[in-house]
């Protein structure tokens, strides 16, 4: 099973190119003021025009108004939508419907219970993202990148008719472990693959998306 990789936050060369050379196959830009992986527009347009026609480039906004998703979408550069935040299912068809670009629906996961949000989303989103709800006492939590996971074997026998990615906690030492017992065909990393918050890590880059290749 090829499983591909996704590597989230990247906010400058080092981090697109050691995505690149290791085979990421999306790459995520974050539009959140509030999060130190965020870059304007601008800014992604300049990076994601160094990515190659192989490599998907991915906007993560939280609750974007009309206006953000319109700067995204006329000048970042990218294909897909990756909402992070409270977007209700028809916000998602509106977005979609606005940009023609594709999107996919972040669905925070602590407990079992937690999947059944993902059903409003089946007709809307393209492609559904699986990451860790921060705990309710975790200060400073983001809606992504908290470096927090949640019990991987929610997920294992699960049949989604959509696409998804597993995210939330992951790292170059756990990740093969996480695919194994997920049965994830998709993960995405943030912080996992940080010297410092928002410090994209070409080494770890690297050993992360080595561990995705070698995972069984």
């Amino acid at each position: 099973m090829t499983v591909d990789a996704k590597i989230c936050g990247v906010s400058d060369r080092a981090g697109i190119d050691a995505s690149v050379a290791g085979g990421a196959r999306y790459v995520g830009f974050v539009f959140f003021p509030q999060s130190p992986r965020h870059v304007t527009p601008s800014q992604a347009a300049g990076l994601s025009a160094l990515l190659p026609e192989t490599v998907v480039p991915v906007a993560l906004a939280v609750d974007p108004d009309d206006d953000l998703v319109a700067e995204i979408d006329s000048q970042a550069g990218v294909t897909m939508f990756q909402l992070h935040g409270s977007e209700t299912p028809a916000r998602v068809a509106e977005i979609k419907s606005r940009t023609g670009k594709r999107v996919m629906k972040a669905i925070k996961v602590s407990v079992a219970a937690d999947f059944d949000a993902a059903a409003a989303y089946l007709d809307v989103a393209d492609m559904l993202l699986f990451d860790a709800k921060p705990p309710p006492d975790m200060a400073n939590a983001l809606p992504g990148g908290n470096a927090v996971s949640f019990d991987w074997t929610l997920l294992a026998g699960r049949d989604w008719p959509l696409p998804w990615m597993l995210s939330g906690g992951l790292d170059p030492e756990n990740v093969a472990e996480a695919i194994r017992v997920s049965g994830a065909s998709a993960v995405d990393v943030s912080s996992g693959v940080e010297s410092a918050p928002g410090v994209k890590d070409a080494a770890r880059i690297e050993a992360f998306l080595e561990a995705v290749k070698h995972a069984r």
